[in-house]
C-alpha cells in the first residue's frame, strides 16, 4: 500500500478560527478611542515638557485621577512580548502616595490593580494573536509534531489555567507558557480570565508595597515575587522534568 501523504500542516494553521486582523482593528480603535480624550485632557491641562523633566511627580500630583489611569491603561496595554517595555517600575511609580491615584491604600491598590491586570490581558491578548499568527507558518507550525513539544502539551493540558495565571504573577522576562498556550490553542476566554488573575494579584502585591512604602515599594514588592518565582518553580519544574523524561 502507498505511503499516506503528511497532512499539510500550514492549512490546518489556518484554521485555528482565530481572526488576527478583527482583533487588531478592534485594538486599533480601541487605542484611538483612548489616546484622542487624553491627549485633549492633558493638553487642556496646560502641563509643558520642562514641568515634567523637571518634577514629574508634582506634575503627576496634580493631573485629574482619569488621566493618570488611562495613561496606565494605555502604555501596559502596549507591553507584550513583541515591544517589551518594561512595567514593574510604572505601575509602582502610579501606586505611590504622592501621586494620589486613590485617597487610601486600599482604593489605590484596587484602582491600579484592576487597571493593571485590564490592560495586560489586552497586552496578551496581542501576543495570542501575534503568536497565532507566527505559527500559521509552514516551518513554524511544524513545531507540533515534535516529541518536545508534544511533551510540553501534555504538562500544560494538566492544569493550563493554573500554569496561566501562575506565569502572570511571576516576574519573568520571558513567558514561555503564554507562548505555549497560544500553540496548544488554549480558548482566549479562559487564557484572558487567567491573565487578569494572575496579573491582578502581582500588580495589587507592587501597589500595596509601593504605597505602605514609598519609592522603595517597588523594589520590595518585586524582591516578595522573586521569592513567589523560586516558589513556584520549585513546584512546577520538577513536575516538568519528570514528564520530559522517556517512558521506561
Amino acid at each position: 500500500m502507498p505511503t499516506p501523504a503528511m497532512p499539510d500542516v500550514a492549512a490546518l494553521a489556518d484554521r485555528d478560527g482565530v481572526s488576527v486582523g478583527r482583533w487588531f482593528a478592534f485594538y486599533a480603535l480601541g487605542l484611538a478611542a483612548a489616546c484622542v480624550p487624553l491627549g485633549m485632557m492633558i493638553s487642556h491641562e496646560g502641563w509643558t515638557w520642562q514641568q515634567w523633566r523637571a518634577d514629574p511627580f508634582a506634575v503627576l500630583a496634580a493631573t485629574p485621577v482619569a488621566v493618570k489611569l488611562l495613561t496606565f491603561a494605555v502604555y501596559i496595554s502596549l507591553c507584550c512580548t513583541f515591544l517589551p517595555l518594561p512595567t514593574g517600575g510604572v505601575v509602582s511609580a502610579v501606586a505611590m502616595k504622592t501621586v494620589a491615584i486613590g485617597p487610601d491604600v486600599w482604593t489605590t491598590t484596587l484602582a491600579v490593580a484592576a487597571v493593571g491586570a485590564a490592560a495586560s490581558t489586552v497586552a496578551n491578548l496581542n501576543d495570542y494573536h501575534l503568536f497565532t499568527l507566527v505559527l500559521r507558518s509552514r516551518r513554524i507550525a511544524k513545531l507540533r509534531q515534535t516529541r518536545f513539544y508534544q511533551t510540553a502539551a501534555r504538562w500544560f493540558a494538566r492544569s493550563p489555567f493554573y500554569l496561566v495565571t501562575l506565569f502572570n504573577v511571576l516576574p519573568i522576562p520571558v513567558d514561555v507558557v503564554r507562548m505555549l498556550a497560544t500553540t496548544y490553542r488554549y480558548p482566549r476566554v479562559p487564557f484572558a480570565a487567567a491573565n487578569f488573575v494572575g496579573r491582578f494579584i502581582r500588580y495589587g502585591v507592587i501597589a500595596f508595597v509601593t504605597y505602605k512604602l514609598g519609592d522603595k515599594g517597588g523594589w520590595v514588592a518585586l524582591g516578595l515575587l522573586g521569592v513567589a518565582a523560586l516558589l513556584g518553580a520549585i513546584k512546577v519544574l520538577p513536575a516538568a522534568v519528570r514528564s520530559l523524561r522517556p517512558a521506561s
